[in-house]
């Protein structure tokens, strides 16, 4: 009987050194060579190819052959790097926890012709992801006791809550971070204004839970990151 995708991804990422390359190149966010991710871990080139070979059969990673830079090579382009699009999930037994979700926006949704209907689901359901947002970052307030934030504080803070609901958080400077991934991404093709103003509420709520008052959520979509992003204010 043929192993189940995910259940091979999860236990080809249970090797220390696998998952450490696989994080590396998920957080370079371009493609990535077999000597770069050798170094991230430590191991050599040899050892590093073995590994990242393993997580290619796994379907966790996806290789080419291509330049790396701009400046052009005698010879074959380096072998690169770089981690397919579908998520890693699993659970026993299943859990569609995406079909509840579309249920319920479809349900949202379908009220879109019904006038006043449609503004009360709407404004419900982004006040519900504004309170769920605010008792995320209330709890991680509670937890690290932090005190008056300044800017830089309350973005890292906020970006330890964020890594643990799937964002991905990027800190592109210290009065900026991009959230690399949107939890809610395969609901944002089919309703990209609803989804992101969830998200949107959702990380406004959430800087209010912790405190911080330095910093704003800005809808500011771009492709294959999250739509928001959490900037000090100017």
């Amino acid at each position: 009987m043929t192993a189940d995708p995910q259940i091979r991804a999860i236990a080809v990422l249970d090797d220390e050194l696998r998952r450490g390359m696989y994080e590396f190149i998920r957080a370079a966010r371009r493609p990535v060579t077999r000597d770069e991710a050798a170094a991230a871990v430590g191991i050599s080139r040899k050892l590093a190819a073995f590994h990242l070979d393993k997580l290619v059969d796994a379907g966790v990673l996806r290789a080419d052959y291509q330049a790396v830079t701009g400046i052009r090579k005698v010879g074959r382009a380096p072998k690169v790097y770089q981690p397919v699009g579908n998520d890693i999930r699993i659970s026993i037994p299943p859990r569609h926890h995406d079909l509840l979700a579309g249920i319920l926006l479809d349900a949202v949704l379908a009220d879109s012709g019904n006038g006043g209907a449609d503004r009360d689901a709407r404004s419900a359901t982004l006040r519900v992801a504004r309170e769920r947002g605010h008792d995320t970052g209330a709890a991680e307030r509670e937890r690290t006791r932090p005190g008056r934030l300044g800017a830089e504080r309350a973005l890292t803070l906020a970006a330890a809550a964020l890594a643990r609901h799937g964002f991905e958080p990027d800190r592109r400077s210290p009065t900026c971070m991009r959230l690399a991934t949107c939890p809610f991404h395969p609901l944002v093709a089919k309703a990209p204004e609803m989804v992101c103003g969830i998200n949107h509420a959702f990380l406004v709520g959430l800087l209010d839970g912790l405190g911080a008052t330095t910093v704003e959520a800005v809808l500011d979509p771009r492709a294959g990151e999250c739509c928001v992003e959490l900037r000090t204010h100017s």
